[in-house]
């Protein structure tokens, strides 16, 4: 068994690099089998005396070492397998040298690897230490000037940061482009591409009257399915120069894709570096929800470019710094794009849907990680491997936790203290206190004798805070009392003894009347419909004016804070909320919390009265029939709360119960409302306009598509025909994939095996997209753990590519609730989380942290996830990355 830990690094323990390097000089000799990497640079003592100069590297071979144009012998200089430490004799050094890394055989697409016929390299967070010897931490700043030089015939097209100063052919016959970056940068921005690739570019005049070239890169022959990158991509300038005032600062901007990707995507400073599953799309082979996320995650990448590349992280503790500030903003991209366009209702409705999406998947991934065993604030004070902390709580909660300060601040003190952060901070390594700062700048002005000191607890405070909510009506006087409790329990390893102090809590609040009418409520001289209280003791109360009967609450809308709310209200005032709530949030939840009830007390056993089953299915009757409401917020409303959910609200988890119950309220919902589903798939039907993923059109198939399911759930004879002549006559792939998935998840064994060969047949050529053909059997309910070994074994799989391994593997251990909860699933989990860890850690990492809240399980679950997890620990020669998630799941 492993015995041996990891090194725990401390936030505290945090200590500036001796040396300041302004410039680096890179050359690289690049092939597939080995490539030379000649690195040279300055190096200034901070104090004016010299110190030893420590550089990382990993799984890279020394060839030289120089130092102010002297070779060095091993002697001089102490090379272990973490880095190599130099002793200059004097404050200011030159450093000269020569190493070579493998891209080949670089599986865990770390550093500098081989994707298809391909180069490119990650670096975030510790990569840039397998391409050479250097101070590879975040606030080692300086400019690049990058020297490729490679055979044409395989690698035609080479790039690197910034601008390019030059491109020839040398006397050799090899080409050689060179590189500058004018832009201060740490290492874990560099990237290098290098390879043939299909471009598509567009120049733009930025809002400053100049010039500026995008460009997109991608595998010859699927050029044709980046127009739509592009157009994300020029949106994304756009909207960052008109919402925050920045502006591109480069002549060129760069996007590639590649096929092997461990993340999403980089925001590698001028060359952001794609996953293709997030730049390559068309109608025929890409979904709507696909199309939406291509445009989040190029809006993400493009906006780091100020908000953490011009200002960049101090140390990796700070991760949130760079990455909650830019989930926000991409969220706030996205749903102004799905509302460029419409009217007031409308747009509203769009921004509606986009802000349920983000919170259903804050609570889907967010939550059980503060419930687990890896829970960290935002902010963490400690980690062993900065991989494992690229998690729901510093990109979700981050964003949730920058979205509080702009309900402080409103937006136009929002974009005040943006302004203030950067005019501070441009070109530097901050802190999360320095953004906050900034803020509290602005705050403090906006709010005579306020600041946002207790604020800042939110980036110390691990876990999901609870608030409490005691209503008391006084008749007589016409008022309401509402006292507002918050508590938030210890989470992952923190002392069970240690109480929390209160955080600065935004809670926006609304009443109706019992006939669902708002109303306006009165408070320290304010009115309105919503009010956003300062929620900031332990116990705190609020006293409202002119309310002559008992109201009914509508709580936290918009879900102005990452918060459970407790508060008990009978189904009718649920049912009242879900179909009058003026604030789409509210009410959406209101539904929600009317079918989570119902489902959560099946799979505990007990049996609901028939009113309540009635109470559900009449509220989903009458919004079916709402025609204030639009298609995309009505297929949200309507959609059951998902699997994983519910699951997390159970005590202690019980997934199949939970998958049971909740297929079968399906059914019961579209067995009572089959005349009410026929209707509205056949309205939904009726116009056919060219493909569109905008919000009305991909809104109108997202509701059908849920039709269809209800239908195909209930067993209706005609579902079965309309799922198979929707897939016969589908013009895009969300119509296609829809009709599938029904015909997968509950069709006849025939339409089953008929649609999936169907469907492979016609797409077996396109990665992409057979990504969802392995995808749809594995979250299928009746895929069992022998049929996903089965899948293993088909030509098209590759372990080695995370795109596959995620869509099978990954899909049927976190999505497939009934067929991996035995101790026949346990088992293969622990099998792929230690044969990934052979070839790539930072995957193998996320798949061990598929079952980290173990503990939480039903006793025979419970016992199965214990010694799958023994066993993994036990194995010889495991990567860090599992061993921590392993060993504080174990020991928690």
């Amino acid at each position: 068994m492993r015995t041996d830990t990891q090194a725990t690094i401390s936030r505290q323990d945090y200590q500036p690099y001796p040396y300041r390097i302004d410039h680096v000089r890179l050359e690289f000799d690049l092939a597939a089998e080995q490539t030379h990497v000649r690195l040279q640079f300055r190096a200034s003592s901070l104090n004016g005396e010299a110190a030893a100069l420590v550089l990382d590297g990993e799984d890279i071979e020394l060839i030289e070492v120089c130092l102010d144009g002297q070779a060095l012998s091993p002697q001089d200089y102490q090379l272990t397998a973490q880095g190599l430490t130099l002793h200059p004799q004097r404050a200011q050094v030159e450093v000269s040298l020569l190493s070579r890394c493998r891209p080949l055989d670089n599986t865990s697409l770390m550093g500098l690897y081989v994707s298809g016929q391909h180069l490119f390299t990650q670096c975030e967070a510790q990569g840039f230490r397998r391409i050479t010897f250097f101070p590879d931490r975040p606030d080692v700043m300086a400019r690049y000037e990058v020297v490729l030089r490679a055979d044409p015939t395989a690698y035609p097209t080479l790039l690197s940061n910034g601008n390019l100063l030059s491109s020839e052919t040398l006397p050799d016959g090899r080409q050689q482009a060179i590189w500058q970056d004018p832009f201060p940068k740490p290492s874990y921005l560099f990237a290098l591409v290098a390879g043939q690739f299909d471009l598509r570019e567009r120049e733009i005049t930025k809002a400053d009257g100049r010039p500026a070239l995008l460009q997109v890169y991608c595998d010859r022959g699927d050029g044709d399915k980046t127009e739509w990158a592009m157009q994300c991509l020029e949106n994304s300038v756009r909207w960052d120069e008109q919402r925050f005032g920045l502006a591109l600062d480069l002549d060129r901007f760069m996007i590639v894709a590649a096929r092997d990707f461990n993340m999403g995507a980089m925001e590698n400073k001028g060359l952001n570096i794609f996953n293709s599953a997030y730049v390559l799309a068309d109608a025929q082979s890409t979904t709507d929800a696909s199309f939406r996320a291509v445009e989040a995650v190029i809006g993400h990448e493009y906006f780091h470019n100020w908000t953490g590349n011009r200002v960049t992280c101090r140390d990796w503790f700070q991760l949130s710094l760079k990455e909650g500030l830019t989930v926000f903003r991409d969220q706030e991209f996205s749903g102004d794009m799905l509302a460029q366009g419409l009217d007031g209702a409308q747009a509203a409705s769009a921004r509606a849907v986009k802000r349920i999406d983000d919170v259903s998947v804050l609570r889907a991934a967010q939550f059980p990680e503060d419930a687990g065993p890896m829970a960290h604030p935002i902010r963490p004070e400690s980690y062993q491997e900065i991989s494992n902390f690229y998690t729901a709580t510093i990109y979700e909660k981050g964003a949730e936790v920058i979205r509080m300060q702009h309900t402080l601040l409103g937006e136009e003190g929002f974009q005040a203290g943006m302004r203030e952060y950067f005019r501070r901070h441009d070109g530097q390594a901050v802190t999360c206190d320095d953004f906050v700062d900034a803020m509290d700048s602005v705050y403090r002005v906006r709010h005579p004798g306020r600041d946002l000191s207790q604020f800042r607890r939110w980036y110390e405070q691990a876990g999901t805070p609870r608030v409490h909510v005691h209503l008391q009506h006084d008749p007589d006087a016409q008022t309401c009392t509402l006292t507002l409790t918050q508590s938030n329990p210890p989470a992952g390893i923190e002392s069970k003894s240690v109480a929390k102090p209160p955080l600065h809590i935004p809670f926006a609040l609304g009443m109706l009347d019992q006939e669902g009418r708002p109303l306006t409520l009165h408070l320290d001289g304010n009115s309105a419909d919503t009010l956003v209280l300062d929620f900031t003791q332990q116990e705190q109360s609020w006293t409202f004016a002119h309310i002559p009967q008992p109201p009914v609450l509508s709580l936290l809308r918009n879900f102005s804070a990452p918060v459970r709310v407790e508060y008990y209200r009978p189904d009718a005032e649920l049912a009242l909320l879900a179909g009058h709530d003026p604030d789409p949030f509210a009410r959406w939840e209101a539904a929600q919390l009317l079918a989570t009830r119902l489902i959560l007390a099946r799979a505990a056993g007990r049996t609901p009265s028939p009113s309540q089953t009635a109470t559900l299915v009449q509220t989903w009757r009458a919004l079916l029939q709402d025609p204030a409401l639009s298609p995309a917020y009505k297929a949200r409303i309507l959609a059951l709360p998902s699997e994983r959910e519910l699951l997390e609200q159970t005590q202690p988890m019980t997934p199949r119960a939970i998958v049971q119950v909740r297929r079968q309220l399906q059914r019961e919902l579209g067995l009572a409302l089959t005349p009410y589903w026929q209707e509205l798939y056949q309205f939904l039907s009726l116009e056919h306009p060219d493909y569109s993923p905008d919000a009305l059109q991909a809104g109108t198939r997202s509701l059908r598509n849920l039709a269809l399911a209800y239908l195909m759930a209930a067993g209706v004879s005609a579902g079965a025909q309309l799922a198979r002549n929707q897939y016969d006559k589908a013009s895009n792939m969300t119509d296609r994939m829809g009709a599938l998935s029904q015909l997968v998840n509950y069709g006849s064994e025939q339409d089953r095996l008929d649609g999936l060969e169907d469907f492979f047949q016609r797409w077996q050529h396109n990665p992409l997209v057979l990504d969802r053909w392995f995808t749809l059997q594995a979250t299928a309910p009746g895929t069992a753990v022998d049929q996903v070994r089965a899948l293993m074994l088909h030509p098209a799989f590759s372990l080695r590519n995370p795109n596959r391994a995620r869509s099978l593997i990954f899909q049927f251990c976190i999505n497939n609730l009934h067929g991996v909860h035995c101790p026949e699933g346990y088992e293969f989990w622990a099998e792929q989380v230690i044969a990934l860890d052979k070839l790539n850690p930072e995957i193998s990492a996320r798949l061990a942290r598929v079952f980290d809240n173990w503990a939480r399980f039903e006793p025979a679950a419970r016992a199965g996830l214990k010694q799958a997890l023994e066993r993994i620990q036990a194995e010889p020669g495991l990567s860090g990355n599992v061993a921590e998630i392993v060993h504080k799941a174990l020991t928690l």
